[in-house]
């Protein structure tokens, strides 16, 4: 037998077979193959996203957007089966991390004003794709939602320019976490000195998960904690982390950072005296209720750097600009 002078006891923990340790090893660094499905379904889910962008209008059901994503994954893109329920959530919604389950099933009707946070990704041969896009349902950003979803961008594209092999997933976590508190900083929801902010847990009431994880058979995929790599920490605003590992070419992960308003978090960081003197209070009340946004992007590492398997407007200019095209004309079943 290959393994019969091979001592595989590392890979036992607890009940847990060395036959699983090593497939779960083998799936972190994808194959040319692997990466291949992988760019075709991020492909065909961020042109599903597109259409659903200029589909949705006050007036429609979350549940209408959700269809219409399935739709074209399914009939143009051959997919058989998404890699999660739609995520959905428009207006207060938005900040349900997980919101479009079953207690909660895209059921609220689209208001004007509200921002759409729409998680959503196809299942093609048994790999994921796993995107988010937000954006406002009247194709039209406000100033608050401008100043939130620039915070949100600019978090993201430090990530972007800093990854690449060798780098500590755990360092671009902090990284995306600095630039958007330091931007809600400079718009006056926030004071005070931002790693003093990330030392009090402040980022985890903002942003209650990590920055992404692994990506490939499963959505979270396997691999994010194995031994001989970092463990998880227990430290608030990183203990959330899916994983701590040093990036290697072939990893393929998700980047997506978040902004939401989440009252019961907001009313517990405001009780805290370590967290409550970074808020300004009078500014933070507008934005109850307000909702959230994530961007959410699924990338490869490569030998230099990253790629970005995600195609859809990222900018506010691209964002507006692609969601007035064809708007018009569009007709929903509720229309009379």
């Amino acid at each position: 037998m290959f393994y019969k002078n091979v001592d595989l006891s590392v890979f036992c923990t607890g009940n847990k077979s060395y036959e699983k340790k090593i497939a779960w090893i083998t799936r972190v660094i994808k194959s040319a193959k692997e990466i291949d499905v992988l760019r075709y379904v991020v492909k065909i889910s961020s042109e599903a996203h597109k259409a659903v962008m200029r589909m949705v209008r006050p007036g429609l059901a979350e549940f209408q957007a959700e269809a219409a994503f399935l739709n074209y994954v399914y009939s143009i893109g051959g997919c058989r089966h998404v890699s999660y329920t739609c995520i959905c959530g428009s207006g207060h919604n938005a900040s349900i991390l997980h919101y479009g389950h079953a207690g909660a099933p895209n059921s609220k009707i689209i208001q004007d004003g509200d921002m759409c946070l729409f998680d959503m990704g196809g299942n093609y041969c048994g790999y994921a794709a796993d995107i988010t896009c937000s954006f406002p349902a009247n194709g039209k950003f406000t100033n608050d939602q401008k100043f939130i979803y620039n915070a949100v961008l600019s978090a993201r594209d430090a990530v972007m320019k800093a990854v690449k092999p060798g780098v500590s997933w755990t360092d671009m976590h902090v990284l995306a976490n600095e630039t958007m508190l330091s931007s809600l900083k400079e718009g006056g929801l926030l004071i005070g000195d931002v790693k003093e902010m990330i030392e009090s847990g402040l980022n985890e009431v903002f942003q209650p998960h990590g920055l992404g994880h692994l990506m490939g058979l499963d959505v979270h995929d396997v691999g994010g904690y194995l031994p001989g790599h970092p463990e998880r920490s227990t430290s608030a605003g990183i203990r959330k982390l899916r994983t701590a590992r040093t990036l290697h070419t072939g990893m393929v992960l998700t980047i997506e950072p978040g902004c939401y308003f989440i009252d019961c978090l907001l009313d517990a960081a405001l009780t805290d005296p370590k967290q409550s003197k970074f808020i300004v209070r009078e500014q933070l009340e507008r934005f109850r209720g307000w909702g959230g946004i994530r961007i959410e992007d699924d990338v490869l590492i490569t030998e230099t750097g990253v790629e970005n398997l995600t195609q859809v407007p990222r900018t506010i200019e691209e964002v507006e600009n692609w969601m007035a095209v064809g708007r018009s004309d569009l007709k929903l079943p509720q229309d009379k």
